[in-house]
C-alpha cells in the first residue's frame, strides 16, 4: 500500500500485491527495480551479517498477503543474513499496532501469534487501533494481560518503536510491504513491479553486498 494512501478513508489497491511471477527476473537495475540510499540507514546485523528489513502494518491488506510468501523466502535464507521485522508508523493511529508486534517480540510470541494478529485485523474485522483494543486482543490470546501490559508501556518497546520510525525515514519509505536490504538498498511492489519479484531483487542485493564484502 503507498504511503500516501493511508491519509485516504478507503483502503485503495495499489500496485504493491501479489502476482505470479516469470520463472526468471531480468537482472535488477538501480533507479528502476530498487533505489541506492544516498545516506546509509543505521543496521542491527552482527558483524559479517547482511542485514534484510521488512517493512510492514498489520492494518495493511497487502502486508496480509505477503506475509506467506515472506515466511517461506525467510525460512530458505543463508547463514550469513540476518533479517528482522519493522512495524511502520505513518500516522499516530499506528503507534499501537507497533507496540503490539515489540510487545510480542519482547514476551517471546512473535511466531505464534504474528498471523493471527493479521487474522483478527483482516479475516476477524477486529479494529486493533488503540491501546486497550490491542491490549484485550492480546489478552484474548490466552497472554498474561498484566505482564503484557506492563511490557507494552515499557521504556523498551517504546525505544524499539522510536528506532523503527526513524528507520523508515532514513529508508525514505514510499509504503508498504517494503524491503530496505544491509542499510543501502530499497525496494517494494511498486519498483519492482510486484512483491515477488521484491524477493528476487533482494536476493540480488545480498548475493552483491556478499561479494563486495568478500572482495
Amino acid at each position: 500500500m503507498k504511503r500516501r494512501e493511508f491519509s485516504k478513508a478507503g483502503l485503495a489497491v495499489s500496485a504493491l500485491g501479489l502476482t505470479q511471477a516469470p520463472a526468471v527476473w531480468a537482472q535488477a537495475k538501480a533507479g528502476t527495480d530498487y533505489l541506492v540510499l544516498e545516506k546509509p540507514a543505521g543496521t542491527e546485523a552482527p558483524p559479517g551479517k547482511i542485514e534484510v528489513v521488512e517493512f510492514f502494518w498489520y492494518a495493511c491488506p497487502h502486508c496480509n498477503a505477503f506475509e506467506p510468501a515472506l515466511e517461506s523466502w525467510v525460512k530458505q535464507l543463508p547463514k550469513d543474513v540476518a533479517f528482522r521485522r519493522a512495524p511502520v508508523a505513518f500516522r499516530n493511529d499506528f503507534v499501537p499496532l507497533q507496540k503490539l508486534y515489540y510487545t510480542l517480540e519482547a514476551l517471546g510470541k512473535v511466531e505464534e501469534l504474528h498471523r493471527k494478529a493479521f487474522y483478527a485485523i483482516h479475516v476477524d474485522k477486529q479494529r486493533l487501533n488503540t491501546d486497550d483494543t490491542v491490549i484485550a486482543w492480546a489478552a484474548s490470546q490466552g497472554l498474561d494481560k498484566a505482564k503484557f501490559t506492563e511490557t507494552y508501556n515499557s521504556f523498551n518497546v517504546a525505544t524499539k518503536v522510536r528506532k523503527a520510525t526513524q528507520l523508515q525515514d532514513a529508508y525514505k519509505l514510499a509504503g508498504v510491504p517494503a524491503i530496505g536490504i544491509n542499510g543501502r538498498y530499497y525496494t517494494d511492489g511498486t519498483l519492482a513491479q510486484n512483491m515477488n519479484r521484491a524477493l528476487t531483487v533482494t536476493d540480488q542485493l545480498i548475493a552483491e553486498q556478499r561479494s563486495k564484502t568478500k572482495s
